[in-house]
């Protein structure tokens, strides 16, 4: 039973700061691509950031390169993206995926397991 569960969602004002966790279950960790996606209203959901191979390797999305950064927790088997410097376009429901084996991938049919999501909302 693998299960992903973010938290660290909240009401924020632009240039503020949130830590989002993503926390995994039911997985071997490192065995996983460990994905951000997020999705706005009316809009499709987007890739974030992303790591590979224990954090070695890391991708991000234009939109938070500079901005954002994704690490592990290891002791709580999580996943974290710290994002500083808000912007009220950065207001979306954020999801936590993962996907088996080593490739990245962008899209999220490629994505085997999907959290509940959690809400950043960035005020002007």
């Amino acid at each position: 039973q693998v299960q992903l569960v973010e938290s660290g969602g909240g009401l924020v004002q632009a240039g503020g700061s949130l830590r989002l966790s993503c926390g995994a279950s039911g997985l071997t960790f490192d065995s996983y691509v460990m994905t951000w996606f997020r999705q706005a209203p009316g809009k499709e959901r987007e890739f974030v950031a992303a790591h590979t191979w224990g954090g070695r390797v890391t991708y991000y999305a234009d939109s938070v390169k500079g901005r954002s950064t994704i690490s592990r927790d290891n002791a709580n088997n999580a996943v974290v993206l710290q994002m500083n410097n808000l912007k009220p376009e950065d207001t979306a429901v954020y999801y936590c995926a993962a996907r088996q084996g080593g490739i990245f991938y962008r899209t999220m049919a490629q994505y085997d397991y999907w959290g509940q999501g959690t809400q950043v909302t960035v005020s002007s």
